[in-house]
């Protein structure tokens, strides 16, 4: 008992450092999302003109909407970039033995690089919409990376293990969660091409579309209307797993907190995208409302990539 208890004080003072410089890059990760959605939102993509990493010839730019908002995504960039670094080195230091640990650090790291290469050369060389919808989709990702270590750590912290505890998580799941986990990547990756084209206003109205159940498929409506019937989509596919879940009992305990989590932010994120239409004509409030909705996206698909790792370490033992 004695052991138990100071092999758990010792887990905890070691890994407290570490907790704080993963979470510092966590909270500012997402930061950065949010900032490049601003930047998408109120059009400041050229605020710095056709310089990078100086805005407008200057390290310190003109004060102009455009360009603060630029330059503080910029800003708020590079100090993830020496956060992840910093976590990177600590994990493979003091944490290399933990794959989960090294393969969340790393691909932090490396996503965020890809994630500010993506963003210079959008400045030097002006990209079409559809490749700047992929750059949402690295930072979402780079996101999920560091917040999925804040969930290690944090169970590390807990239970001084880093597998799925011994519960039993029914095969089928991993298949189910890897389909999930693809499909709302590529539901993103539709929102994001939306806001980049400025396609928002293609429905007017919710949940009917230009007052008309299926409306003409022509023009910006086709993307928003097909974002709405994939996000649809999405809310059956998690609440089956939900209800799934829950008929497995014991099996499914893993899983229980999660799917419920991400049914509640699925809904959440079908009503923000209503609120969403619904401010169409309120600039502010489209901006607010459109960082909520990107918010609530973030929470989600990491619960679901959670969910597919956990998956997946039980199908790996149970072999």
């Amino acid at each position: 008992m004695e052991l138990t208890i100071i092999r758990n004080w010792v887990i905890v003072v070691i890994t407290g450092r570490y907790r704080v410089v993963a979470t510092a890059s966590c909270i500012v990760m997402l930061l950065v999302l949010l900032a490049g959605a601003l930047v998408t939102n109120t059009d400041s993509g050229r605020g710095c003109g056709d310089d990078w990493p100086l805005c407008n010839g200057k390290f310190v730019p003109a004060y102009t909407l455009e360009s603060l908002i630029e330059y503080s995504h910029r800003a708020i960039s590079g100090l993830a970039g020496i956060l992840t670094l910093l976590t990177f080195i600590m994990t493979m230091k003091s944490y290399r033995q933990y794959g989960e640990a090294v393969l969340y650090a790393s691909g932090a790291l490396a996503l965020t690089i890809v994630q500010a290469l993506m963003g210079a050369a959008a400045v030097l060389w002006p990209q079409s919409d559809a490749v700047m919808a992929i750059h949402f989709g690295i930072s979402l990702l780079a996101f999920a990376s560091t917040m999925l270590l804040v969930i290690w750590i944090s169970r590390y912290r807990r239970t001084g293990r880093t597998s799925s505890w011994g519960s039993a998580v029914p095969r089928k799941y991993y298949g189910i969660m890897l389909f999930t986990v693809i499909y709302s990547y590529c539901v993103v990756y539709l929102g994001a091409y939306i806001r980049h084209t400025e396609s928002s206003g293609g429905c007017v109205g919710w949940p009917l579309c230009n007052g008309e159940f299926v409306p003409k498929l022509e023009g910006a409506t086709l993307p928003v209307f097909l974002h709405r019937i994939a996000a649809i989509i999405l809310f059956c596919v998690l609440l089956y797993v939900f209800i799934a879940v829950r008929r497995s009992g014991a099996r499914g305990e893993l899983l229980r907190a999660t799917s419920a989590w991400s049914l509640v932010l699925v809904i959440a994120q079908i009503f923000s995208g209503a609120w969403l239409t619904h401010e169409l004509t309120n600039e502010n409030m489209f901006v607010f409302t459109s960082l909520v909705h990107n918010l609530i996206i973030s929470g989600l698909f990491t619960i679901m990539l959670d969910m597919l790792i956990r998956s997946r370490m039980h199908r790996d033992s149970r072999r």
